[in-house]
């Protein structure tokens, strides 16, 4: 008898599910659409934070963006740090900054700035990632 329910329960745990699934962890990829500042892996969610973002308008209509970005560790941080810009409904104008590499010292900041190549966009997001 024991040998048929332990069959019985392996045979339960090889069932396939079908049908539309939730992706996992969804709230994390739903924050870079309406977060200013996101940090891209979990070295940079435990060592970078920001001090501060702002935003104004050039003459000509483009948006710049500046983060101040703080390391929390008392060790020395090379980071990567990109822009993506936005229209106003959140969705990217197809303007993203490359990856720039940025050297944090200890417990240190520094100011990154931005700037869009269009007048479209609205809002934005600083990405943050570990270096490559």
């Amino acid at each position: 008898m024991l040998t048929v329910w332990a069959l019985a329960a392996l045979l339960a745990g090889c069932a396939t599910e079908t049908g539309a699934h939730l992706p996992e962890n969804s709230d994390q990829f739903t924050q870079e659409k309406s977060a200013n500042f996101v940090l891209m892996d979990p070295g940079a969610k435990k060592s970078v934070t920001h001090a501060g973002l702002q935003t104004a308008t050039l003459a000509d209509g483009r948006l710049q963006v500046s983060a101040v970005v703080r390391n929390r560790e008392n060790r020395r941080l090379q980071v990567q740090v990109q822009c993506v810009f936005k229209d106003a409904g959140g969705i990217s104008t197809g303007d993203e900054t490359p990856w720039q590499t940025l050297i944090l010292t200890e417990n240190g900041m520094e100011t990154v700035t931005f700037q869009s190549m269009n007048e479209h966009a609205r809002t934005f997001t600083v990405r943050v990632r570990e270096a490559r």
